[in-house]
């Protein structure tokens, strides 16, 4: 039998994860829940922009689609913050169905959200189901790659990780986060407001840290611009020389006496030279790797939410993450 799938939330991550599961053997969507009135009513086939119907409709109404569907699992692509999905999540667990989420702060939250985390932990084992919050980054490329990489070292003294893209090929809602044409004073603004950032690097050095059993003594996480030096455009926007292309971000997770042993370092912005994610591991033996071109942040995060679903199934009740529960690979059915 197919895994029976609900979609909750349906923006450009959503969407992807729907057409994934709409296309692949071993899925199957059966309900949509979103609360854009323009989409209400219409059929997850035209949502997912497929030639056929699927005959599901999207609703507003996510309790009601729930009890209807009977769906194995709820995907939940909504927002980035674990406190503002908090209703969403209850409400799921009390209709006693697993989650695979894409909300950053969700991928290891027992750092900065301790006391949501419990909850949701709580909830879910009362449901007798498992949750995990999962995605490119947070979720694979700057805490599961690396910490999997130090399978096969006997000693680790400190771990870099570098993720520069271009930020050309990516949706239009990431290159707003990163403030792309934007003013360096409306830039920061932004980022003093917590509305232009990156979200997950806390998160993945949080992860990290406990995987090796070091206690940090404090985990930074700044960012700066990057300003354009000439004219840049993506399908989206364009960008004048002096405004802003994106954003650097750098998240350091310092031990008790203040030497930096996790350094994630982000480069996101129009026109980026390159793009490639890179990981060194000082230790023994020093390792690095390097995959050229580097992990697509879209495709990545809708085709890890959709292979993480079968683990997720038959993880143990409670929160997981990615760092915990079986390692997520390809699934094309049977």
């Amino acid at each position: 039998m197919p895994i029976r799938v609900m979609h909750f939330g349906l923006g450009p991550i959503g969407v992807a994860v729907l057409r994934q599961v709409a296309t692949r053997k071993g899925f199957k969507a059966v309900g949509g829940i979103d609360i854009d009135p323009a989409k209400v009513g219409k059929d997850l086939g035209e949502i997912a922009g497929l030639d056929r119907k699927l005959g599901v409709k999207v609703t507003d109404d996510p309790v009601a689609a729930i009890k209807k569907a009977k769906p194995d699992v709820v995907v939940l692509c909504t927002l980035s913050s674990l406190q503002a999905i908090m209703p969403l999540i209850e409400t799921v667990l009390k209709l006693r169905v697993p989650i695979v989420s894409t909300t950053e702060e969700m991928a290891y939250p027992y750092y900065s959200n301790r006391g949501l985390a419990k909850k949701i932990d709580e909830l879910a084992k009362k449901a007798k189901v498992a949750v995990v919050g999962t995605g490119v980054n947070p979720g694979f490329v700057m805490d599961a790659l690396p910490i999997m990489l130090t399978g096969v070292c006997e000693r680790v003294d400190s771990i870099r990780v570098d993720r520069i893209q271009d930020a050309r090929t990516r949706r239009l809602p990431f290159q707003k986060k990163i403030g792309s044409g934007l003013t360096v004073q409306q830039f920061q603004e932004k980022v003093n407001a917590g509305t232009v950032r990156h979200v997950g690097l806390t998160e993945s050095i949080a992860m990290i840290a406990d995987a090796f059993g070091w206690k940090m003594g404090k985990i930074t996480d700044t960012i700066q611009s990057k300003v354009a030096d000439q004219q840049v455009s993506s399908q989206f926007l364009t960008v004048e020389p002096g405004f802003v292309c994106g954003l650097i971000q750098d998240g350091i997770g310092y031990d008790k006496e203040g030497k930096p042993l996790i350094t994630l370092h982000m480069e996101a912005y129009l026109g980026a030279p390159e793009s490639y994610d890179a990981v060194t591991i000082e230790g023994h033996p020093k390792l690095y790797s390097r995959v050229q071109g580097g992990f697509h942040g879209d495709v990545a995060t809708a085709s890890i939410t959709v292979n993480t679903i079968p683990k997720i199934l038959a993880a143990p009740p409670g929160l997981r993450t990615m760092r915990d529960m079986a390692l997520p690979s390809y699934f094309g059915g049977k």
